[in-house]
């Protein structure tokens, strides 16, 4: 009889709801909702699904822990509370799939990493692209040489982002929680988290790991009223001299689907899905094309592969702290390059009331041209930006 793989839902609200949605409706998923912890569990959209279910609701991880055990604990919570969460879970019994980014303070790397090596337990960091075949697939042939050596990445992510995305929770835009506890939620560290973190996770010399950063220089801005920013330029040098530029923003008036370029010696590898592919295309200096799919197919893929790990009894998880790790250390750093982040000029800014939306004249133009020429705005004598101090790491 197949193993059912027993689940805690540590958040429902947000983009635990995709979690919940999944397991208490779909039956192609081998595993159950034992237990859910949420503060509001009313207005979370699987509130009655959950009671007619009788599923037990908690108001803490330690009020479940001290009735119930699970195999596998997500954690959907705000950034600042997954450290304590995760150790907690992995310290009694259950694996864990936390939620991107795992923190937002680089000093609980060490706790966590200590927690899941005493413990055994897996602990999984849910960037969705580095859970998909077709990542793992590419990033195999790169680990393998097939592209010769990486020398640039560039991203650019541009999603309007309005007045309701800011005023979705207490924590949205903040750079500290009531206790002093590091959350510099932003652009880069929670929407487009997923597209910085995936440059550092294919320029990583193995399969579990990501590059680490030798040296970073941020430009930040906000136009939104909020404390982090929610627009940023970011050079960044890999210690295995891989030259990355990440560009994103939200107050911009249009979306267009996240899009990067890798440069290697022998290849030139893109993902442009606004064009007329979504695929992964590899063009090489030879002219032959390689082709991986669209990683955007499926969201959950880190969830099957969770529950097939746990179902199976090995602890081969891919994205975990060696993948995740660099891109806290990057959102950590841009704060320290640019520790007070300027507004944009008025005279740039505009506001649409229908849309609730902040945006600034311009902008998009200005990243795509980023994009191109691989530049921050500075480098391109923008009249508003300011660059940052360059952070070297030791």
């Amino acid at each position: 009889m197949t193993k059912e793989v027993s689940v805690l839902l540590v958040g429902i609200g947000g983009y635990g709801n995709m979690y919940a949605k999944t397991l208490l409706e779909s039956t192609d998923v081998s595993a159950y909702v034992k237990g859910v912890v949420e503060i509001n569990p009313k207005h979370a959209p699987a509130y009655q699904t959950i009671m007619d279910k009788n599923i037990p609701i908690y108001n803490s991880i330690e009020d479940f822990y001290e009735e119930q055990e699970a195999d596998l604990a997500i954690i959907s919570t705000p950034i600042h509370l997954h450290k304590d969460q995760a150790c907690y879970a992995m310290e009694h019994g259950s694996h864990v799939l936390c939620e991107k980014p795992v923190t937002a303070n680089p000093e609980h790397l060490t706790e966590m990493k200590k927690s899941r090596d005493k413990t055994g337990k897996f602990l999984a960091i849910g960037f969705n692209w580095s859970f998909t075949k077709s990542v793992q697939s590419l990033k195999q042939d790169i680990l393998n040489g097939e592209f010769g050596k990486p020398l640039s990445m560039k991203s650019l992510v541009l999603w309007p982002r309005n007045e309701d995305y800011y005023n979705r929770s207490s924590w949205a835009g903040k750079k500290y929680s009531a206790n002093g506890d590091m959350i510099f939620d932003s652009v880069a560290n929670n929407a487009t988290a997923h597209f910085l973190h995936h440059l550092f996770y294919l320029s990583g010399e193995k399969i579990d790991q990501s590059a680490t950063i030798q040296s970073l220089t941020a430009e930040l801005y906000r136009a939104n009223p909020i404390e982090t920013f929610d627009t940023c330029a970011v050079k960044i040098k890999t210690t295995n001299n891989v030259d990355i530029t990440y560009l994103a923003s939200h107050a911009v008036e249009k979306e267009y689907r996240p899009k990067y370029t890798l440069t290697f010696e022998n290849a030139m590898i893109k993902y442009h899905p606004d064009g007329s592919t979504s695929d992964i295309i590899v063009e090489f200096k030879d002219g032959t094309v390689k082709k991986y799919e669209d990683p955007e197919h499926n969201h959950l893929e880190k969830l099957t592969v969770c529950i097939e790990a746990i179902k199976h009894n090995h602890k081969d998880i891919l994205c975990g702290l060696e993948a995740a790790s660099s891109h806290v250390n990057a959102i950590y750093a841009m704060h320290q390059s640019v520790k007070e982040i300027p507004v944009f000029p008025n005279h740039w800014i505009a506001y649409d009331d229908e849309r609730k939306l902040t945006t600034v004249q311009g902008l998009s133009e200005t990243l795509k041209q980023c994009y191109r020429q691989e530049s921050l705005p500075n480098e391109l004598g923008v009249e508003w930006s300011e660059i940052g101090e360059t952070i070297t790491f030791s």
